[in-house]
């Protein structure tokens, strides 16, 4: 008997300490729970009982370089809709009746799409105008929650839409100086929390808490000129009107620094009739800086400058012109089919001699070409930050396709593919003393760490200061040293070279076999203080000296007078 007593009695020692133990455990546990790891589980209860939502940050501004504002943020809402709210027929009638018209939509459309929403709060629209959105709210529609945010804002209009591009529905950039600065100008986003139930609906009177700080984006300050970049696109437009272009593309930068100060391309978009939608997205692009073209004469002046530097030509050097040069079993001529005689290097420029170009790439050779003309930037991309700018195009002869009559077409610009921008820099090293500099076009930006500047960049010298002064005089006088020619500005001295070549760009972006009309210039000669690259592309035979000249001639004297450039000859500016 006592034995089983004892038995039993051990037995229930054993549970019971069984039982003490599971106690001092879980007991253990609780403590763990609240003590130790009480954030966890906090976190992990806040997980279930609240949703989190973003909270945009304030998109910085971009700014002329003067400071005025080209595209800015402005306080607005997002317009949500509570799907549970609209569970009632009635409800969701009542609620649609007042919110659909405040955001352009029907009110059946605008029912149906919040219950095929499956993350029961739906984004009605995005950005809704500030008043409009204080308006909507103090007419408390069912099942309506505006959370605050941003929209993009252009105080100057539709200026500069190619370069300054644009964001999309989510607030990122997508094109152009929004996009490829989209960090610095972005922000970090901030968050609220709001109560839902247990299958994820927020409550309709459940309480909200804000999260994260949105921290607003940096402003970004450019180097363009708002007054000349509305003179360059005004001026390009009307070109277009009146002359058919199919459309064109205008660049000014400051010689000494290679700060763009104006860059405009068409065809374009307008920034106050942006459709994301839109199935020509060539439109958006920046061709300045994204599409290439063969250069034509323009790059005449590369091949005497290169010619020159060598030494085995002067400006008053000559060759005789028969009016054509024979390479291998090719024939080249000149433009007007011209047969000169006895040519000076200048003449060869004066009169764009096709003929001339040759001569003088032939006495350089094939290795010394185009070693100079890698030295000039053609065939690389220039560096001036903007995204889809490619290196261009340039068969040299180590290309087991090239051939002695490529060199021949080089040297007037033909079979060369280049960007405007490329052109330009390359041009603008014989205006500046020989020095190629870095285009750019943000010169300050905020960042966390502070403002981060931007200034003049020398790459490399492409030739001896006093060649790219010879060049530069021969430029001043294939403008005014013969009688009639187009680019001739009215009380200032200038310089520049015409360029005709074929491949005319159209608007969905292929390429038509129409010509390109092209002039660079620059002024005044005595010091420059711009230079302008202008592009015309056309579907017939037009030549840069008939069309892309006149554009240099009528913008050259504002932009000096703006830029406070006092005229060579004060009578003739009046």
């Amino acid at each position: 008997m006592f034995g089983l007593r004892g038995r039993m009695h051990a037995r229930l020692i054993a549970l019971a300490g069984v039982f003490a133990v599971a106690g001092l455990l879980l007991a253990a546990r609780v403590a763990y729970i609240q003590l130790v790891d009480d954030a966890r589980y906090k976190a992990e209860a806040r997980n279930e009982h609240y949703g989190q939502q973003v909270v945009r940050a304030a998109r910085g501004a971009i700014l002329d370089r003067n400071g005025f504002p080209l595209a800015t943020t402005v306080n607005a809402y997002d317009v949500y809709i509570n799907r549970a709210d609209w569970a009632d027929d009635a409800a969701a009638l009542k609620g649609a009746a007042v919110i659909a018209p405040a955001i352009g939509r029907q009110p059946a459309e605008l029912i149906g799409a919040v219950r095929k929403d499956k993350t029961g709060l739906y984004l009605a629209y995005s950005a809704l105008d500030f008043d409009k959105g204080t308006a909507l709210q103090a007419a408390k529609p069912v099942g309506l929650r505006l959370v605050e945010t941003t929209r993009r804002q252009y105080p100057e209009g539709d200026l500069a839409s190619n370069l300054l591009g644009f964001v999309g529905r989510d607030h990122t950039g997508l094109t152009g100086i929004e996009l490829d600065f989209d960090k610095e100008l972005g922000g970090t986003p901030g968050t609220i929390y709001f109560e839902r139930d247990s299958i994820g609906n927020r409550l309709s009177l459940g309480a909200e808490r804000p999260g994260q700080k949105a921290t607003p984006g940096g402003n970004v300050r450019l180097t363009i000129d708002r007054y000349i970049q509305r003179l360059v696109e005004s001026e390009l437009d009307q070109q277009i009107a009146r002359t058919g272009a199919l459309g064109g593309t205008i660049i000014v930068m400051q010689p000494k620094t290679g700060a763009v100060m104006a860059m405009a391309s068409r065809p374009g978009f307008k920034l106050s009739q942006l459709d994301l939608n839109d199935p020509n997205q060539a439109l958006f692009r920046n061709r300045a800086v994204t599409d290439v073209y063969e250069p034509g004469s323009v790059f005449k002046l590369v091949t005497a400058a290169t010619a020159i530097d060598l030494g085995v030509v002067t400006p008053n050097s000559t060759y005789n012109d028969t009016g054509y040069a024979q390479i291998g079993t090719s024939t080249i001529r000149n433009w007007d089919y011209s047969a000169n005689g006895t040519t000076t290097v200048t003449q060869i420029l004066q009169r764009s001699l096709n003929t001339g170009a040759v001569w003088m790439s032939g006495l350089v050779g094939a290795d010394k070409f185009y070693a100079s003309v890698k030295k000039f930037g053609i065939g690389d991309a220039t560096g001036v930050g903007l995204s889809g700018e490619p290196d261009g195009l340039v068969r040299t002869n180590a290309d087991p396709n090239w051939s002695p009559v490529d060199l021949a077409t080089n040297s007037f610009g033909q079979g060369i593919a280049a960007t405007p921008l490329q052109v330009l820099t390359a041009i603008n090293s014989l205006v500046n003393g020989g020095k190629l500099m870095r285009p750019y076009i943000v010169q300050e930006m905020d960042t966390p760490g502070g403002a981060k500047t931007f200034g003049p960049q020398l790459v490399r010298q492409t030739v001896k200061p006093e060649t790219a002064a010879q060049v530069a005089d021969m430029m001043n006088q294939v403008v005014e040293g013969v009688a009639g020619e187009q680019a001739q500005t009215k009380g200032y001295h200038v310089g520049g070279k015409t360029g005709t070549t074929t491949g005319a760009t159209l608007a969905d972006g292929t390429v038509h076999n129409g010509n390109i009309a092209s002039f660079v210039g620059f002024g005044p000669v005595r010091d420059p203080q711009m230079i302008m690259l202008v592009k015309l592309d056309y579907m017939n035979d037009v030549l840069g000296g008939q069309a892309a000249a006149p554009v240099f001639r009528d913008l050259a004297p504002a932009i000096f007078a703006y830029l406070g450039v006092a005229p060579d000859d004060p009578s003739a500016a009046r």
